[in-house]
């Protein structure tokens, strides 16, 4: 019988229940369990992806096209598994379904109501996700807060899983701030005894407690914890400050938290695997070398906005025994100031991201070419691709004025364009070209180095694209599309073989990239720095 656990948070948003959540999931996996993982948010939104970054981090996309919480993410990097839309649930998705069924007369005449209506989807939609995966166990995040409005209805939900599925068959775990104070050196649990009363006048009594800490909490702490929390001492646990967040299953599982877990299912005890694991996060704590990238953005004031971006780059990073400090630099700063690329002499590489809309756009253009012209190493992702098309037309084929139409609909050379499919689309949301898609890379191209193979599948998350009737000009100053759609309509890869390293594609290879099994243009991106450091004539792949 599938088992479900139930990870809250308490005290303030943010606290770490995603990471916690994915590292009970591969401290399960570790033991040879089949576990799934579903993120509840309780926004009224129907998905992430008409949000601006700074609201909610970056929209993580899934295979089967789902704009998602970034949450996913961090499961998909920490179990290696490919999610779906579904494993993502929220508010406005909830409403919506119930809505439609009053509609249609569903509800016989009845009131609806959040009990039982509201809830019962709730349930209805874990329970399918525990069906068609087919897993030991489920871990469902609850997003926000304990104490917010718009989540009691998912916590009362989660509340009568209990006793419908048994206290064997479920379990509450609930991660809490532990601050400590910077004047006396004390950790205060009261806030987390808060937060355990909040959810208990709900009606839940967590099973165990995570003890969210600057640094590993002291037996003084852990009695307060266990004995206002109305739980065994054994049962509390502290995920705490780490170098890497990949240390995160490591620390908890040595707490004993893996065996605990298991015991209190009633899962087969078994000795746990984790020396995959163990080798990759010794590759990030002991490196050999170290690069600098400059990353130019306009969400560089919330390293969230980039996280999966950023984490793709450690893998790569990991897979060089190199260090990867990253730089998040707001690429209006060149628009304000162009004698300020100058610094990007000081980095290793230069990375242009994802983005949406005019603001530092020009910005980045400045820092494509300055990497160009200096052959500085060059990774473009998504707008970043793009907005390489755009310099490179403006700068090489001295197309003047060139842009895309969604910073200027009257630029005279309009080399990135909206897709034809787009034209007609009224609705913002998940509306654009989303999710995997075939891509044929052309032979004896980096691409084809760096990827290995003539056919791959990539995650996109675009309207707009390189407008087909530039093609020829751009190619015949020597741009190189390496990777196209399979019929050669859609540009996805772009090179400058000349360039020690200049590589930009229009999907998202950071969506795919895995601790151990890095993204090969992040890969490639990373190794590209570091030799070039070392002096080497030509990145050796």
């Amino acid at each position: 019988m599938v088992k479900f656990i139930f990870v809250t948070g308490g005290v303030l948003s943010s606290v770490g229940k995603g990471i916690v959540t994915s590292s009970i999931g591969k401290m399960l996996q570790a033991r040879g369990f089949k576990v799934t993982v579903i993120k509840v948010d309780p926004y009224v939104n129907v998905d992430a992806g008409t949000m601006n970054p700074y609201m909610h981090g970056e929209v993580f996309v899934t295979d089967d096209g789902g704009e998602t919480d970034l949450d996913l993410g961090w499961y998909e990097r920490f179990l290696d598994l490919n999610l779906s839309k579904e494993n993502n649930i929220t508010t406005g998705q909830i409403y919506q379904a119930v809505i439609e069924k009053e509609r249609k007369g569903n509800f016989l005449g009845r009131c609806v109501q959040i009990v039982p209506h509201v809830t019962n989807e709730i349930k209805n939609r874990i329970r399918k996700v525990a069906r068609k995966s087919k897993v030991d166990v489920v871990l469902t995040e609850c997003g926000g807060t304990v104490g917010d409005i718009e989540g009691l209805p998912f916590l009362e939900a989660i509340r009568q899983m209990r006793l419908e599925e048994g206290y064997d068959n479920t379990l509450y775990v609930h991660v809490a701030l532990v601050p400590i104070l910077d004047v006396t050196g004390e950790m205060k649990t009261k806030p987390l005894q808060h937060s355990v009363n909040e959810l208990r006048r709900i009606g839940i009594q967590p099973d165990i407690i995570v003890a969210r800490c600057r640094e590993m909490i002291d037996s003084e702490a852990l009695r307060k914890i266990a004995l206002f929390g109305t739980i065994p001492p054994e049962a509390v646990f502290c995920s705490y400050n780490v170098k890497t967040i990949y240390q995160v299953p490591l620390i908890l599982d040595k707490q004993g938290m893996g065996d605990f877990v298991c015991e209190r299912l009633k899962l087969p005890k078994r000795q746990p695997e984790m020396g995959e694991w163990e080798s990759f996060v010794n590759a990030i704590l002991k490196p050999k070398h170290e690069v600098k990238i400059a990353l130019v953005g306009k969400y560089a004031g919330l390293a969230d906005s980039y996280v999966s971006m950023s984490e793709a780059l450690r893998h790569g990073g990991a897979k060089c025994r190199t260090s990867v400090t990253i730089e998040y630099i707001e690429a209006e700063r060149f628009e304000e100031d162009p004698a300020e690329l100058a610094l990007l002499k000081d980095f290793d590489g230069v990375f242009v991201p994802y983005g949406f809309g005019k603001r530092g756009t020009e910005g980045k253009i400045k820092a494509i070419q300055f990497a160009r012209e200096n052959n500085i190493p060059f990774l473009g992702v998504c707008f970043g691709f793009q907005l390489a098309v755009v310099e490179f037309a403006r700068n090489i084929c001295g197309l003047k004025d060139a842009n895309s139409t969604e910073i200027n609909p009257d630029t005279p050379h309009p080399v990135i364009d909206l897709m034809p499919e787009q034209k007609d689309i009224k609705y913002k949301g998940a509306t654009m070209r989303l999710g995997a898609h075939k891509i044929v890379i052309k032979p004896e191209t980096l691409a084809h180095r760096l990827y290995k193979a003539e056919e791959i599948y990539e995650r996109h998350r675009h309207r707009f694209e390189v407008n087909i009737e530039y093609r020829k000009i751009l190619e015949d100053e020597g741009l190189v599309f390496s990777g196209t759609s399979p019929d050669r309509r859609r540009m996805e890869i772009l090179e400058l073989p000349n360039h020690y390293f200049f590589f930009a594609s229009q999907f998202h290879g950071e969506f795919k990239s895995r601790p151990g099994r890095p993204d090969p243009e992040y890969y490639g991106f990373v190794k590209a720095c570091l030799d070039r450091k070392l002096g080497k004539l030509k990145p050796e792949f």
